[in-house]
């Protein structure tokens, strides 16, 4: 992926996984090294509210409604499962209770969601519930005969110009 490609292929999702990944394990060791001044009623609620408000209403409605959701659904999705919205009612926390280690639960649910899951912010163009695109399918199958390893063109190195 780059700013012209937007798209990870499957050994690029997972090595974003992986980053992922690392973060939870730090995450996570942080706030089990300091479970005995972890308070639990904010930590569970920490962790929770994420998917009350920005999952599960969604979740509720794709399956009543066979997969037609309304796009509140996904921003709700994506304002709550941001670091930056995250990052912010950290932040914000802080200011007004100071820190605490049940604040943790924040980085440990959204690692855990793309490390874990794969999940990761919802574009309005797909379902709300994972499901392979026919357009990235197609894409994926003319990207992958196409090879991988971009190789230059002979005929084209004679007219770039170097700085």
């Amino acid at each position: 992926m780059d700013t012209k490609n937007l798209f990870m292929t499957p050994a690029t999702a997972r090595l974003v996984r992986a980053e992922y990944g690392l973060g939870l394990l730090v995450a996570t060791v942080l706030f089990l090294t300091h479970l005995s001044e972890v308070r639990w009623l904010p930590a569970v609620i920490l962790f929770v509210y994420i998917d009350l408000i920005g999952y599960l209403p969604g979740a509720i409605q794709y399956r009543r409604h066979k997969g037609r959701l309304h796009k509140t659904y996904y921003v709700l999705y994506n304002v709550m499962h941001s670091l930056v919205t995250q990052g912010l009612v950290t932040l914000g926390w802080i200011w007004l209770y100071g820190f605490e280690w049940a604040l943790l639960a924040l980085p440990i649910h959204l690692f855990g969601d793309r490390a874990l899951f794969g999940n990761y912010l919802k574009p309005f163009g797909l379902h709300f519930e994972p499901q392979t695109h026919q357009s990235y399918r197609r894409f994926r199958s003319e990207y992958e005969a196409a090879g991988t390893a971009a190789e230059p063109d002979p005929k084209r190195l004679g007219s770039l110009s170097w700085p």
